[in-house]
């Protein structure tokens, strides 16, 4: 894989960047979020390691401008910020994923692994389908009817895993653990306030609703 390095501590960017080489992957190194920004525009990468708290630009600001830029490349979030609540902001920023520091090698590799995975998609597995609502997972465009649908990437993301599960019941521990790679609850709505925004934006003056609430149990999308 060729991955991008945004960390501002010399040491173990030296350390990630060796340990990463010695894997077969190639790795470029940012020690400033501006620069970090700057790079990621610029070239393509399999995978980004962001930390949280860098100089000029911290790490939740940069990826936000990434995510709003359409910027799909997976990104983990590395930092000893380890509350729950910094991790819930690191992946509603728009984050795949968040490891706390101190890490094992192992399991940074794993979870690298996993994310480029995840966004890896065979083109005549591209497009799903259901009822008038179209998803390309290649182009990240979605249309209703012909409409346009402007979503945010984890929005996107929850849609589209809405989609491959369209007819089925999906519960919010499946979305918690497969939109936002989260094995445990973090007590916050956060799956309430992003299926409230998808539905507004699915939905039209003239349109059958798709995504509907089995209360009690979780969500389900059918035409």
């Amino acid at each position: 894989m060729h991955i991008l390095l945004i960390e501002d501590d010399e040491d173990t960017a030296r350390y990630l960047s060796d340990s990463l080489h010695s894997q077969g992957h190639s790795c470029e190194q940012c020690h400033d979020g501006r620069d970090g920004l700057a790079k990621a525009r610029s070239n393509s990468y399999d995978v980004m390691i962001v930390d949280r708290m860098l100089p000029s630009m911290d790490g939740l600001t940069l990826v936000r401008q990434l995510r709003k830029d359409g910027t799909i490349t997976p990104i983990l979030f590395l930092t000893a910020m380890a509350d729950v609540s910094d991790r819930v902001d690191g992946l509603t920023a728009g984050a795949d994923d968040y490891l706390i520091k101190p890490f094992a090698l192992t399991e940074l590799l794993a979870r690298l692994d996993a994310i480029a995975r995840r966004h890896q998609r065979e083109p005549d597995d591209a497009c799903l389908t259901v009822a008038d609502l179209q998803l390309n997972r290649l182009t990240r465009k979605v249309t209703r009817g012909g409409r346009a649908i402007d979503l945010r990437a984890r929005e996107f993301e929850l849609l589209e895993y809405l989609m491959q599960h369209a007819g089925q019941l999906v519960t919010r521990t499946m979305l918690l653990e497969n939109v936002w790679n989260y094995h445990f609850d973090p007590q916050t709505n956060i799956v309430d306030v992003h299926i409230s925004h998808l539905r507004a934006k699915l939905g039209g003056a003239d349109q059958p609703a798709l995504l509907h609430t089995v209360r009690g149990q979780g969500y389900s999308l059918h035409g």
